[in-house]
C-alpha cells in the first residue's frame, strides 16, 4: 500500500489498516501533518496545523491500542475541524481577520466528544469569513484567501465549510468537521467531491462552535464515504447540558427497503452533465430501492425566509463588529457592506419570516411523509469559478427547484455525494433529503449507493503549486 493509497482511504479501512497494524497511528498522523503543510497552501484549506496536540493524541491512541483499549472506530484515526470550533491550542479565526487572534481556553463539544472516542485533531481548516453571514459574492472572503477545489485549483471548493472540504478531498485528513446553515456542507461536499451530511437541528451541540444563525447552523462530518460519515455522527450526536438545542436521538435504519421519491423538475434548467449523471444515479438507486414516483416542492418563500432570519440572527451575533466598524475589515467587498444590510432588516420582517417557517415547514413535512428521503442532484452546476463573481457564471443554469433552503429552514437531515464528473474536470453531485432524526437512511442509501458506484474514490489531480495565470 502506498502513502497515497492510506492517504485516501476511508476511515473503515483505516481502522482496518491500525487494527492489523499495518501502521500506527502516530505513523498516519505524520503522513497527514506533511500533507497538510505540502497540499494546506496550494488551495488555501489550512489556518492552523497543531502538530503538538496531534503527536500527543496520536501516541496515545497507540499507546492504549498496545494495551489492549480502544475506545471505538475512530481511535487513532486523524482529522480537522473548520475553523468556527474552538481548541485552546490555537486562535479560533472564524475565517475572519477581526478575529485573527481570537482564543478560547476550551475545547468545543463535538472536539471533546471526538477526542473521547480517540480521534486524533490535526488541524483548523479554513472556512468562509463568518461563515458566509453578511453575504459573499466571490469566492475570495476569508483571510487565507479563496478555497480551491483539488480537481481544479481554478475553481472554488464551496464554502463556507471550504477547508473542510478541501482536506478530505485532497487526502489531507482522514475526515473532517463542517458547519451548516443554508448549503455550507453540502456545497463543498459537492465542489470538492465528498460525502457531506448535514445533521438534523439539534442532532448535534453546537457549543463552542460559532454562532451565526442560532436557529439555522448545524455541524456535521464530510468524509470519504457515507458509511464514515455515519461513524462520525454517532460520536458527535447527543444531548449537552451546554447546548439546550441539542437531544438524545435514535440513529437506527430502518430494516426494509427503502423509499424515495424524485423531486419534481430537479434537472430543470441544470448543466447537462448534471442532468446526464443524475439519470445515471436514479438506475443505480433503483437496483435497491424503491423509487416511488416524484415528489413536487410545495411552494413558498424558502430562500427569502432563510435570508431573512440568517441576516436578523446574524446581525445580532455579530452586533459588536458592526456598530465598532470593525467588518471594514473584513476580506470580501460584500461582507464590508453585507453587516450594515442585515443589521437593518426590520424586526417585523424577521417575525413575519418565522411565522412563514412554520407554515412552510408543515408543507415540507407533508410532502416528505411517506418517504424515507427525496432526491435531487445538489447543485445545478459544477462549482464556480475562482476570480468571477457567482452572478456572472452559469446564467444559462439557474437550475430548478433547490432542497437545501427547504431542508435548512425546516432543520431537516442531508446527504451529499459525489456521482460523476461535469466540465473542467469538476465534480457533480446527487443528495438525500429526509425526515427529521432520519440520518440513518440517508446513509444507508449512500451506502449502498456506494457500493454499486465508484465515485467517491476518485482521486484529484493534485499539485503542489498553482500556475501563474
Amino acid at each position: 500500500m502506498t502513502h497515497d493509497d492510506l492517504a485516501f482511504a476511508d476511515v473503515v479501512e483505516l481502522q482496518r489498516h491500525l487494527t492489523a497494524k499495518r501502521v500506527s497511528s502516530v505513523e498516519l498522523t505524520e503522513l497527514y501533518l506533511g500533507r497538510l503543510e505540502t497540499y494546506g497552501p496550494v488551495y488555501n484549506a489550512v489556518v492552523t496545523i497543531l502538530h503538538d496536540r496531534a503527536r500527543r493524541e496520536a501516541k496515545r491512541a497507540d499507546a492504549e491500542r498496545a494495551r489492549g483499549r480502544v475506545r471505538g472506530p475512530l481511535h487513532g484515526i486523524p482529522y480537522g475541524v473548520k475553523d468556527l470550533l474552538a481548541t485552546p491550542d490555537a486562535p479560533t479565526t472564524w475565517g475572519a481577520q477581526p478575529y485573527r487572534t481570537q482564543r478560547f481556553a476550551f475545547d468545543a463539544t463535538v472536539v471533546k466528544k471526538l477526542t473521547a472516542a480517540g480521534a486524533v485533531l490535526l488541524a483548523k481548516l479554513a472556512m468562509v469569513e463568518l461563515a458566509g453571514g453578511f453575504g459573499y459574492g466571490d469566492a475570495d472572503a476569508s483571510f487565507t484567501g479563496p478555497g480551491r477545489t483539488p480537481w481544479n485549483a481554478k475553481y472554488w471548493s464551496g464554502g463556507s465549510s471550504s477547508g473542510s472540504g478541501i482536506a478530505v478531498a485532497a487526502g489531507l485528513v482522514g475526515f473532517a468537521i463542517g458547519s451548516e446553515t443554508s448549503g455550507s456542507i453540502l456545497f463543498p461536499a459537492t465542489a470538492c467531491g465528498i460525502t457531506g451530511l448535514r445533521p438534523t437541528y439539534g442532532r448535534v451541540s453546537r457549543h463552542g462552535a460559532m454562532a451565526l444563525c442560532w436557529t439555522l447552523d448545524k455541524l456535521g462530518p464530510m468524509a470519504r464515504s457515507a458509511r464514515d460519515a455515519e461513524m462520525v455522527l454517532a460520536v458527535i450526536a447527543g444531548a449537552d447540558p451546554n447546548d439546550p438545542t441539542a437531544v438524545d436521538a435514535p440513529l437506527d435504519t430502518p430494516r426494509r427497503k427503502l423509499r424515495i421519491a424524485v423531486l419534481k423538475d430537479a434537472t430543470k434548467k441544470s448543466m447537462p452533465e448534471v442532468a446526464a449523471n443524475f439519470r445515471a444515479s436514479l438506475k443505480a438507486l433503483a437496483a435497491f430501492a424503491d423509487i416511488a414516483g416524484e415528489v413536487a416542492l410545495p411552494k413558498g418563500p424558502w430562500g427569502p425566509a432563510v435570508g431573512t432570519i440568517v441576516d436578523a440572527e446574524g446581525a445580532a451575533a455579530f452586533r459588536d463588529l458592526v456598530e465598532s466598524g470593525k467588518s471594514r475589515e473584513l476580506r470580501n467587498a460584500d461582507d464590508k457592506l453585507g453587516g450594515y444590510v442585515a443589521y437593518a432588516t426590520p424586526a417585523v420582517d424577521y417575525i413575519d419570516a418565522l411565522r412563514q417557517r412554520a407554515k412552510l415547514n408543515a408543507l415540507l413535512e407533508k410532502a416528505i411523509a411517506g418517504y424515507d428521503a427525496i432526491v435531487s442532484p445538489t447543485l445545478p452546476t459544477v462549482t464556480y469559478p475562482v476570480g468571477i463573481g457567482f452572478d456572472k457564471v452559469y446564467t444559462k443554469f439557474p437550475g430548478g427547484p433547490s432542497l437545501i433552503a427547504p431542508g435548512n429552514l425546516a432543520g431537516l437531515p442531508a446527504l451529499a455525494l459525489p456521482n460523476g464528473m461535469g466540465p473542467n474536470g469538476l465534480p457533480t453531485s446527487l443528495a438525500f433529503l429526509g425526515r427529521a432524526w432520519g440520518e440513518a437512511a440517508l446513509t444507508a442509501l449512500g451506502t449502498r449507493y456506494q457500493r454499486e458506484t465508484a465515485f467517491h474514490q476518485q482521486r484529484p489531480p493534485l499539485v503542489k503549486h498553482l500556475r501563474a495565470t
